[in-house]
C-alpha cells in the first residue's frame, strides 16, 4: 500500500501564492508519475498538473503560466507552486501517485486532500 500526505493548503487573497507539498511512503516500487487534482464545490475532480519520472509535465489550461509542478524522484515527493491565485482556484487539492503494478498496468493512490481558498 502507498500513502500520500499533502500539506500547504491555506486561505490566501487573490493574486497571492501558495506552495503545496506531497510525500509518498509505503510499498513503493516505482512511481511513474505524480500530480495534483482539485475539486471545487459541485464540480468533478479535475487535473491540475502532473509530472512523470522522466520529467514530462501536463497542466490544465486554466493554470498554465501560473502553477509549476516539481518532483524529487528519489524522495518520492511532489510540490505545486501556485502563483497569481484566483478565486476560481478554490477547492480541495489532492495529491496523486501512479505506481507500476505490472507491464503496462498501474495503480493510482490518492491523498486525503488539502483545502485551498482564494478570496477576492
Amino acid at each position: 500500500q502507498v500513502q500520500l500526505v499533502e500539506s500547504g493548503g491555506d486561505l490566501v487573497q487573490a493574486g497571492g501564492s501558495l506552495m503545496l507539498s506531497c510525500a509518498a511512503s509505503g510499498s513503493i516500487f516505482h512511481i511513474v508519475a505524480m500530480g495534483w487534482y482539485r475539486q471545487a464545490p459541485g464540480k468533478q475532480r479535475e487535473l491540475v498538473a502532473t509530472k512523470t519520472s522522466g520529467g514530462n509535465t501536463t497542466y490544465a489550461n486554466s493554470v498554465k503560466g501560473r502553477f509549476t509542478i516539481s518532483r524529487d524522484n528519489a524522495a518520492n515527493t511532489a510540490t505545486l507552486q501556485m502563483n497569481s491565485l484566483k478565486p476560481e482556484d478554490t477547492g480541495v487539492y489532492y495529491c496523486n501517485a501512479r505506481v507500476d503494478s505490472a507491464y503496462d498496468a498501474w495503480d493510482d493512490y490518492w491523498g486525503r486532500g488539502t483545502q485551498v481558498t482564494v478570496s477576492s
